[in-house]
């Protein structure tokens, strides 16, 4: 009995350890998956946008849900940019993202990290600190959109 369990424990093991784009049947489903963590992403960061810019009256928890929300979906999309996901569906992916792969990581590293400083900045519940961290995070937006993105 103990070796069962220790076999169905490592192949479970073996199975959650797989390279993330191991886990797309198909090009287009990393595709669709990437595009969709980004789109969920861009949603709740432009409501903190309309805060940050005065568009939409301040709203503290509604920043830090938000904020929460980037935060975690910055984590995602990465995933979805493995071999050969360059094509397989329409994107605006640049070439440049698989030619250039540690310097995208860079760009991924640095919205994460600056995704989480945008958190802790709603959790302060003070506007100004909310302009600042996203200000800082919608750099690392344009950052990655001008090298990696297609207009």
């Amino acid at each position: 009995m103990k070796a069962i369990a220790a076999l169905a424990l490592a192949a479970a093991t073996l199975t959650l350890s797989a390279p993330a784009s191991a886990q797309f049947a198909k090009a287009e489903d990393a595709i669709k998956y990437r595009q969709s963590a980004l789109f969920v992403m861009g949603q709740h960061f432009g409501r903190l946008g309309a805060m940050a810019n005065g568009r939409i009256p301040f709203d503290a928890k509604a920043a830090q849900e938000n904020a929460d929300v980037v935060a975690q979906m910055a984590k995602l999309p990465w995933a979805g940019f493995g071999a050969g996901t360059d094509k397989g569906a329409p994107t605006k992916a640049l070439p440049e993202i698989w030619t250039e792969q540690a310097k995208f990581k860079e760009h991924a590293e640095k919205l994460e990290a600056e995704s989480v400083k945008l958190a802790a900045a709603a959790k302060t519940g003070n506007l100004d600190n909310l302009k600042a961290a996203f200000g800082a995070t919608a750099g690392t937006c344009k950052a990655c959109h001008d090298n990696y993105r297609a207009k």
